[in-house]
This record gives structure tokens, sequence and C-alpha cells, in this order.
């Protein structure tokens, strides 16, 4: 069964793993360091946090580049929001 199963399994493609490390190498042509961008990604966390329980393990963020413009993309899976 274990078998079938990884077989299964989907594994990331090797387009969007090629992707992910051009956008690492265009933070840091732009003088954008991974030091500063986890920076950003903690404080986020914190800020956040506040209002919203957020899972930060799985929180992804992002410098990309769309119609010559630069975006800082947060993807934050939210577990629970805060009762009322």
């Amino acid at each position: 069964m274990d078998l079938v199963r990884s077989l299964l399994q989907r594994r990331p493609k090797s387009s969007a793993i090629a992707k992910e490390r051009l956008q690492l190498v265009l933070v840091h042509d732009r003088g954008f360091s991974p030091q500063l961008l986890e920076t950003l990604k903690s404080e986020i966390i914190a800020v956040i946090s506040k209002y919203v329980e957020i899972d930060a393990e799985h929180m992804d963020v992002k410098i990309t580049r769309s119609d010559r413009q630069d975006r800082l993309v947060a993807d934050i899976p939210v577990r629970r929001y805060p009762l009322r």
C-alpha cells in the first residue's frame, strides 16, 4: 500500500522549483537580501498573530515581479479567527 501511495503522491514539478530558485536569485540581485525577507516574514507573523491564529510553518512570503512592478506576496494560512 505504501508503494502505491508513494507512486501516486504528487511531487513538486521541476518548473515550480526552478521558478522559486529564480525568484531567490532575482531577490538577491535587486539588493533584497534573504535575511531581510526573513525579517519581514517574522514581523508579519508577529503583527497578524495579534488578530488571528495563523499557521506560521506553512506561511509563504515571496517577492514577485509583474507588469514591471515588484510585489511582496504573502500566503498565510489562518487556523482560527478570534471569537467575538
